[in-house]
């Protein structure tokens, strides 16, 4: 057997009654196929063989990391059209503990446990400038940071930065994370003939603002989005764009004047705001407030993995090497000429898709026939995983995991 997909293929011909590629398209077979291999596959058992380590390094300063996604695709390489597969999640979920560096750390999947022990103390009443009865531009400090450029690869104290989440990633249509700005405009932020790029208000989580009572008597604000400036001359990791908040989907707005390293940017390490322009003006003598998180960077100790997003703290100082246990999500499939990872697995995929193909076309009796015989192919596949889920004793205090002891490797990394 050299071609598992094409065998696929032909298997499922079989199971339908349609050997004609006229009447049922060898192309819309592997559609069926990845619709099921993709989204029914992981959600109905979890496969020993997906079973994976994700790791990544963390970047000096910033807290939150979001699941990464497969890019676009498609069938005609950089050719898009509609047999194109989206992005989505390379990974099915993420499993504890976390290993930082080697060391184990706690995974958190509930935000209210998380967050009462690694608290976000928002700095408030912190004014960071003066109106002056125009709408700007103004140049606004943080008063928390040293205000110079640190040229160290540790970041001892910093802001806890604004965060665009994986749906926002998608709306983008780039799978650049974190996004991008290399044009100065803001388009992700606004765009006022199309939404098609701009990321929803839903998806971005800003970490600081800058906030006044405006001569007409109402608030202004403007914040930070999570998107970085790279217009060839900024360091992307270290500018912020800002925004004036607004509301779903759509209703965040751009500051006036465009984005440079001088202009209605933030510096995160320095945490100075230069050339801000407010939507309104603000009366001579208002103080400009700003509220933000400030915190004291280190080796992370806990982890929450929630909205698709990992979070840090402590906020890492330098990188560090993250490890964790992940089931990985299975790419897709286009040609005949691309093979399954996993041959014993080839009549389940093909009775899997067969069974969407006979649901569709609303033949009951030909469905009911064969679901006997697909549930035995997903038992066949499953007893493969459960034989390797069991083959290791578990472990209670009366018993110990080997038969060496953490003490045989106590010098390691002294």
């Amino acid at each position: 057997m050299t071609n598992y997909l094409s065998d696929i293929i032909t298997y499922i011909r079989r199971i339908v009654k349609t050997p004609s590629n006229v009447v049922l398209t060898d192309a819309l077979i592997i559609d069926y196929i990845n619709r099921f291999w993709i989204m029914d596959v992981d959600a109905r058992i979890q496969l020993f063989d997906f079973k994976t380590t994700y790791q990544f390094q963390t970047t000096p300063g910033v807290d939150k990391y979001n699941m990464p996604m497969y890019s676009i695709q498609s069938q005609t390489a950089g050719q898009p059209n509609a047999d194109d597969i989206a992005f989505y999640p390379v990974y099915q979920g993420f499993m504890g503990p976390v290993s930082i560096n080697g060391v184990d750390a706690p995974l958190y999947t509930q935000r209210e446990q998380f967050f009462s022990v690694w608290p976000n103390y928002n700095q408030i009443l912190v004014q960071a400038g003066t109106g002056d009865g125009t709408s700007g531009p103004y140049t606004l400090t943080l008063p928390f940071l040293q205000n110079n450029p640190n040229t160290s690869t540790q970041v001892t104290s910093g802001i806890i930065r604004g965060h665009v989440d994986m749906s926002g990633i998608v709306d983008t249509k780039v799978n650049q994370d974190p996004p991008l700005d290399t044009t100065g405009t803001g388009a992700y932020i606004q765009d006022a003939s199309v939404n098609v790029g701009v990321i929803k208000s839903t998806s971005i989580y800003p970490g600081i603002y800058f906030t006044s009572i405006a001569t007409d008597g109402s608030l202004v604000q403007v914040c930070d989005t999570g998107i970085l400036l790279n217009d060839g001359t900024a360091d992307a990791q270290n500018y912020g764009l800002l925004m004036t908040p607004g509301v779903a989907p759509y209703g965040n707005t751009t500051l006036a004047g465009g984005y440079t390293t001088t202009q209605n940017t933030i510096n995160y390490i320095t945490g100075i705001a230069t050339s801000v322009t407010f939507s309104k003006a603000i009366p001579d003598g208002n103080p400009i407030q700003a509220q933000c998180v400030y915190y004291q960077t280190g080796i992370p100790r806990a982890v929450l993995f929630h909205n698709n997003t990992l979070t840090f703290r402590a906020p890492p100082n330098t990188a560090y090497l993250v490890q964790l246990n992940a089931y990985l999500s299975p790419a897709a499939f286009f040609s005949s000429s691309q093979m399954v990872p996993f041959g014993y697995m080839c009549e389940y995929i093909a009775r899997g898709a067969a069974r969407k193909i006979l649901s569709d076309v609303g033949d009951v009796e030909q469905f009911q026939f064969y679901e006997p015989l697909f549930q035995e192919q997903e038992m066949l596949v499953w007893k493969r995983s459960q034989r390797q889920f069991t083959a290791t004793r578990t472990h209670t205090i009366y018993s110990q995991p080997s038969t060496q002891s953490n003490y045989n490797q106590s010098s390691f990394g002294v």
